[in-house]
């Protein structure tokens, strides 16, 4: 069996970082999707990378903060070539993901005023909260399943976020420790070594890309498995508190990340374009990725010493389970603005209904949905 799943050490990193970039281009289906396009690939196929690896990559970019997709890409990197693989690797996944959003992103504004766009977004805004609330679905079926303390979280989290409208950070610090603290045995307490001590210096940042760069560093660290755990901070942060963006230019944000491949957070590329041009795109995806970096190169070789640790994990529960129930009260957010009228709800209801019955790839929903709105709103 070891000789079966065993890497092949003679594959160039110029080979292996040219498959992640065909993966940008066309990984489409969200983050389950493309680690499995990964391990069927690279693992089963063509035994670049050993099965061991690629679990261990895996269990680890589920358990540290960052969008996965991303964090496993760079995670495979680092296993073929250290700190150069991660780094190439990581930039040639997220690279063609943030040139076409730039791409979008000088479209919309652009012509964002025109009646064809905005009725375009009519139709796919309703779609965006159906595709945002089967997420939530599927989120609660594989972390949170029926595990009463892990509801009781998620329950808060998504009222807190459905009556606030905006991220409450401590809610989500408190879920990680309450399930922490309900779970784990603090006799081993003292043995063990903290990994949430990372947090990345800013300097030599113009004021215009400073807040957007901090601001979005800060919400990478509570995305937990899934892209769109990262939407309710981006809702409250930058519709609300910075008020960079309207409700539905928000909505057409989370849109573009839809209808692009490779990770859904590179949504934060079209807010930072739309808030300061292409100088705001570059610093809004480098505060998200950055940590994301960090912890492969910097945790990522002493990933063993903790991966069993009960705590780490408890923690990782607790606010996976915070995430989902903020995702969840986010739905209702951003219905409220998406969701006005009898054409909207029955998108809203038919593209849930058939996300829930069969695999239909999210960009041709989107499609599909924006041509509904044209032909609704232009009739």
């Amino acid at each position: 069996m070891a000789t079966e799943v065993q890497a092949q050490p003679e594959v160039s990193l110029a080979k292996f970082t040219l498959y992640f970039l065909k993966l940008g281009c066309i990984g489409f289906g969200g983050p389950i999707a493309l680690v499995g396009y990964m391990q069927k690939n690279l693992v089963d196929e063509r035994k670049w990378i050993s099965q061991e690896d690629y679990l261990n990559g895996l269990a680890f970019s589920q358990l540290a903060p960052g969008p996965l997709a991303a964090q496993l890409a760079m995670y495979l990197g680092f296993v073929r070539a250290g700190f150069v693989g991660a780094t190439i690797v990581g930039a040639a996944f997220i690279l063609p993901s943030f040139l076409m959003v730039l791409a979008i992103g000088k479209a919309y504004v652009s012509f964002g005023g025109t009646r064809i766009i905005s009725a375009l977004f009519y139709g796919i805004g309703a779609a965006v909260i159906a595709i945002i609330a089967r997420s939530a679905m599927k989120l609660v079926k594989t972390s949170i399943k029926k595990d009463k303390l892990l509801w009781a979280v998620f329950l808060v989290l998504g009222v807190s976020t459905a009556i606030t409208e905006k991220e409450i950070v401590w809610l989500f610090l408190a879920g990680g420790l309450l399930v922490m603290i309900a779970r784990t045995d603090f006799s081993a307490w003292k043995r063990q070594t903290s990994m949430f001590s990372l947090m990345p210096s800013v300097t030599g940042i113009l004021s215009t890309t400073g807040p957007l760069f901090v601001f979005f560093l800060k919400s990478s660290l509570f995305v937990f498995g899934s892209g769109l755990a990262i939407v309710p901070f981006l809702h409250g942060g930058v519709v609300q508190e910075h008020h960079w963006l309207t409700e539905t230019q928000f909505l057409d944000a989370v849109a573009v990340a839809m209808i692009t491949p490779g990770p859904v957070v590179i949504t934060v590329a079209f807010i930072g374009y739309l808030v300061s041009g292409i100088a705001g795109a570059c610093a809004a995806a480098l505060g998200v990725f950055l940590p994301v970096y960090l912890f492969v190169v910097v945790i990522g070789p002493f990933y063993q010493r903790f991966s069993g640790n009960t705590q780490v994990r408890a923690f990782v529960q607790g606010v996976t389970a915070a995430a989902t129930g903020a995702i969840a009260g986010a739905v209702v957010v951003l219905g409220k603005h998406s969701i006005h009228d009898y054409w909207t709800v029955g998108i809203a209801v038919t593209t849930l209904l058939i996300l829930m019955k069969w695999k239909v790839p999210e960009p041709i929903i989107i499609l599909v949905s924006g041509l509904l709105g044209v032909a609704i709103r232009l009739r």
